[in-house]
């Protein structure tokens, strides 16, 4: 049986990472010659080009984006035996990828790593804000945080806290246009809607006595952010449903108020995601567990 060539899978995962040759040759320690032809070899043993290569441009072909996953999951399990076997003693280092939601991670990701950071000074942190779905294998990622409801999928999903949402209007919204007293008047009122679910203009709730209601509410307003909405909602534009990390202040100034209060929206889940293999590098795992104690942040 003939061995992978695992140095080549290696090098092709990290050419794609850095997207150059020569920019993955640096971060490896090696010669833009020696990736190129391990990468070379790689395509001859599976008798397939993994790259469309131009002078101005390095493109996967089909077959490298069937393959790349393959590839990260071999480079990043290599790196992390070899941490493992090291010295459990000796100081973290290197790089940790992480990402979060955009205003979660602002008021309650950014200042933990803070503190994570000055308490591991050899650790460095890339982080990616976003509110859009992020595959973090594709992006190579080490670790998300996610507020959804998570889909089965080959990602290992830890949920850390609920994440609660309140349904919110501005007075001026209600003195203008009346108090919705059940989930069902809302489909006469106009509605902010959040882009990033299944279906955004469903609204679910449960309330007195066990019961469930599903709502479709006209959207006046759809938007991938929920900061985008803020501003809309304040303005008396509409009703909204938002977490208290987007709300918090315009609640507790008056701007919004809660609205149905005997009836609740299922709460999400705060969940943090990692890759399929446990194997992992003990900086990542360091930051999984100061997230875990402090409780979804």
């Amino acid at each position: 049986m003939r061995l992978p060539d695992f140095e080549a899978w290696a090098m092709f995962a990290a050419v794609v990472e850095h997207r150059s040759f020569t920019d993955a040759a640096r971060a490896l320690g090696l010669s833009k010659a020696t990736v190129s032809k391990g990468v070379t070899r790689l395509e001859q043993h599976l008798d397939t080009s993994l790259f469309n290569r131009t002078s101005r441009r390095l493109a996967l072909t089909e077959s490298g984006r069937r393959l790349v996953d393959h590839a990260r999951r071999i480079l990043a399990e290599g790196q992390a035996a070899e941490e493992a076997a090291r010295d459990e003693t000796a100081d973290l280092s290197g790089l940790v990828r992480l990402a979060a939601p955009m205003t979660f991670g602002l008021l309650r990701v950014a200042p933990l790593l803070a503190e994570f950071m000055a308490e591991n000074p050899q650790v460095n942190v890339d982080l990616h804000l976003s509110d859009e779905h992020i595959d973090l294998v594709e992006r190579g990622l080490d670790l998300t945080l996610r507020i959804a409801d998570m889909p089965d999928s080959s990602l290992r999903a830890r949920r850390l806290a609920d994440v609660r949402l309140f349904t919110v209007a501005a007075p001026a919204y209600l003195a203008a246009h009346g108090r919705p007293t059940h989930p069902a008047d809302l489909g006469d009122h106009d509605c902010l809607c959040y882009a990033n679910t299944q279906a955004p203009d469903v609204w679910r709730f449960s309330g007195p006595g066990l019961q469930s209601v599903s709502v479709q509410v006209r959207a006046r307003m759809t938007a991938n952010s929920g900061d985008a909405m803020l501003p809309v909602l304040i303005g008396g534009l509409g009703i909204a449903r938002l977490p208290d990390f987007i709300i918090g202040e315009a609640q507790k100034n008056g701007q919004v108020e809660e609205i149905l209060t005997d009836w609740r929206a299922p709460p999400l889940g705060l969940h943090l995601v990692t890759p399929p293999s446990r194997l992992r590098p003990a900086r990542v795992d360091a930051l999984i567990d100061f997230l875990v104690r402090r409780h979804g942040c």
